[in-house]
């Protein structure tokens, strides 16, 4: 069967541990050639910096041949219908990474695919982030096992995906979202039971000092993600004394580190100048998109 990677826990939780330190092991200089004579397309249906870029260079140092293919290119959906976009890219490539609005439009690609499809964000997960944000962990702490995670603000995609991911792996995440925006219920019970195994445990609260309070990791995203733009001035009440801020990092562990998926919204999300500060590990974060992806599509392959 063609396994493919649509949301965080099509990874069972003992697959994670081994995949990162594979992807470890590529950026400390391995090499591979798995994706060698191998076609990789990237379907993107939004905006992409650190996605796009990671698995263009990824699939090349894999030894692959990456496509990129617009929204205007394509029309998933609307100038085709989805299933048929899958099927022809199925006869021609052989990974297809998807960049989507709905996780339906990546389920039923999925569906008609015979090649494996990874999800590379939709409105309900962004797994491949939450990849790299524990292999950063992992080089940080040594082990995301036992770790205290804060994430403060939206309980997003990004959340989402990185409850399972600390979950699966044994740490404790806290997230600290004004009510109404909390993780879903359903992604709540999901995650602990995904990581119940290994002792893993995600919590909810709606103060962020309570969340921040001896963690070891401080993350957050942006209030308002692509395709929420008239939510803004809504969201930016809500979320007012969400910001974090250096005052916040240090109600945290001494050693703490702060991270964002990027991009950033400085004076909303986080204080200016947060990225930059001595504790931020962001661009780490944002590098390990390439060695996660790579090793993901080894996997897959």
């Amino acid at each position: 069967m063609v396994q493919h990677f649509l949301k965080f826990s099509d990874i069972a939780s003992g697959e994670i541990q081994p995949l990162l330190a594979r992807a470890i092991e590529l950026k400390s200089g391995a090499s591979s050639n798995a994706l060698g004579g191998a076609s990789v397309v990237l379907l993107f249906e939004k905006p992409s910096l650190r996605t796009k870029l990671s698995f263009w260079i990824g699939t090349g140092k894999l030894g692959g041949d990456p496509l990129y293919l617009s929204p205007e290119e394509v029309g998933l959906g609307t100038r085709e219908p989805v299933a048929d976009v899958a099927k022809v890219i199925s006869r021609m490539a052989d990974i297809a990474v998807v960049r989507t609005f709905s996780q339906s439009t990546i389920e039923e690609f999925a569906d008609a695919a015979t090649i494996p499809v990874i999800n590379a964000l939709t409105d309900a997960e962004h797994p491949c982030q939450a990849l790299a944000d524990v292999q950063t962990i992992v080089e940080q702490l040594g082990s995301v096992e036992g770790a205290s995670v804060a994430f403060i603000g939206d309980g997003n995609n990004t959340a989402v995906s990185l409850s399972y991911a600390v979950a699966g792996l044994g740490g404790h995440l806290t997230l600290a979202s004004p009510g109404g925006y909390e993780l879903p219920a359903a992604q709540l019970e999901g995650a602990n039971a995904y990581g119940s195994a290994s002792g893993g445990l995600v919590t909810q609260t709606t103060r962020p000092q309570d969340a921040v309070s001896g963690a070891d990791i401080v993350y957050t995203d942006v209030w308002t993600s692509m395709g929420q733009e008239d939510e803004t001035a809504r969201r930016l009440a809500a979320f007012d004394g969400y910001q974090v801020d250096p005052a916040l990092l240090d109600q945290a562990s001494p050693n703490v580190k702060f991270m964002h998926d990027l991009p950033a919204h400085p004076g909303e999300e986080i204080s200016d100048g947060l990225l930059h500060d001595p504790r931020s590990i962001v661009f780490d974060q944002a590098e390990n998109r390439l060695w996660a992806q790579a090793a993901l599509m080894e996997k897959l392959i």
